[in-house]
């Protein structure tokens, strides 16, 4: 089995398509956007611990929103024209998912928003 069959498998459909075919989920309909416990968000495909909850914060766009990371090395940043504008993707570094964007609207002390998709996380409480 290939690893695309493989995570065809045991992804659901919003999560191929946001992880693996750069797809953005509608806002407000993550499971993960408003949860407020505590714990670690890790790619979904993969593991990789990506987001601490602490750092987690309610942007009101609809998606759950991160103003740091637990590991920078963890996350890949590259430009992305897709829609007309210029914006950085986030991606996994270990497997390539796409995660979401980063934007510098975000609150102190980083000023940055990682906007991730839900469907590109799970979340393991602590």
């Amino acid at each position: 089995m290939t690893s695309e069959e493989n995570l065809r498998k045991r992804l659901t459909k919003m999560q191929y398509h946001v992880t693996q075919e750069y797809g953005t989920e509608p806002p407000f309909s993550g499971e993960l956007n408003e949860d407020k416990e505590a714990g670690i968000y890790k790619c979904v495909c993969c593991g990789q611990d990506l987001f601490d909850s602490l750092n987690k914060f309610d942007s009101g766009t609809g998606w759950p929103s991160f103003y740091d990371t637990i590991v920078k090395d963890n996350l890949t940043l590259k430009e992305d024209t897709s829609d007309m504008t210029i914006r950085i993707e986030v991606g996994c570094q270990k497997c390539g998912a796409h995660l979401g964007h980063v934007f510098r609207d975000g609150p102190k002390p980083t000023g940055l928003r990682y906007c991730i998709n839900s469907a590109s996380l799970y979340f393991e409480k602590s």
